[in-house]
């Protein structure tokens, strides 16, 4: 099987290639294969976590349907979109001492200016 890794990178390669104004658009995000498990099913199961930053919504949702069907033929089963400022100015969120790389990376997405 293909590591998270390398599948994100896959990911990113075949927006690139097939969607180049989506790619412009994930060049400022941070993009990872996020895993959940059914217990009732017994499976695990893989979607794509793009971490975006503030003021980038809009246009990612306007993409969603694009990046949705790459993800989908890539078996995975969803794209998410969540805010990397919102949880790195969130005082309440441990993030920060549970997965500190994680952190810096949503730091560095939340913070770094926008072309």
């Amino acid at each position: 099987m293909l590591s998270r890794e390398s599948l994100t990178k896959e990911f990113i390669s075949v927006v690139d290639t097939y969607y180049p104004s989506s790619g412009k658009i994930l060049k400022h995000c941070y993009v990872k294969i996020l895993e959940c498990y059914i217990q009732k099913l017994g499976k695990r199961l893989y979607y794509i976590g793009i971490y975006y930053p503030r003021g980038m919504q809009a246009e990612l949702q306007a993409q969603q349907k694009k990046l949705k069907e790459i993800a989908e033929n890539m078996g995975l089963i969803e794209v998410v979109f969540i805010d990397a400022t919102r949880l790195v100015r969130d005082p309440l969120s441990k993030l920060k001492e549970e997965n500190p790389r994680l952190w810096l990376e949503l730091y560095w997405v939340a913070t770094h200016p926008i072309d």
